[in-house]
């Protein structure tokens, strides 16, 4: 999955997640038992999330580039503009994020 290098001070795990593809480092980036929430499904572990990594990068052929961070009752916010093949390209989305022992935890994308 192609990416801008993020420019923001991200924890390492979430930079990790915009530039990594779609296997070992994305994993490794994750909790074990982590949950992602993206256009009303949920993903819990390394097998759901790299499924729905590979299967949206397969599908849209997103490009992320975090544009602005914040950090809000724990979690991390962090706006990015993505573009790809899908309709409205490109978008301003929220990936908001809790971390655990240095591994993404929770992801919501909005």
């Amino acid at each position: 999955m192609p990416q801008d290098a993020p420019s923001l001070d991200l924890p390492p795990a979430i930079a990790t997640y915009f530039t990594a593809g779609n296997g070992a480092a994305l994993a490794a980036a994750f909790s074990a038992d982590a949950v992602v929430q993206d256009e009303g499904r949920e993903m819990r572990g390394h097998d759901a999330i790299l499924t729905w990594r590979r299967e949206t990068t397969a599908k849209y052929q997103p490009r992320f580039v975090p544009l602005a961070t914040t950090e809000q009752d724990g979690t991390i916010i962090v706006t990015a503009e993505v573009s790809g093949t899908f309709p409205g390209s490109p978008v301003k989305l929220d990936f908001t994020f809790t971390l655990h022992d240095g591994k993404i935890a929770t992801l919501e994308i909005h």
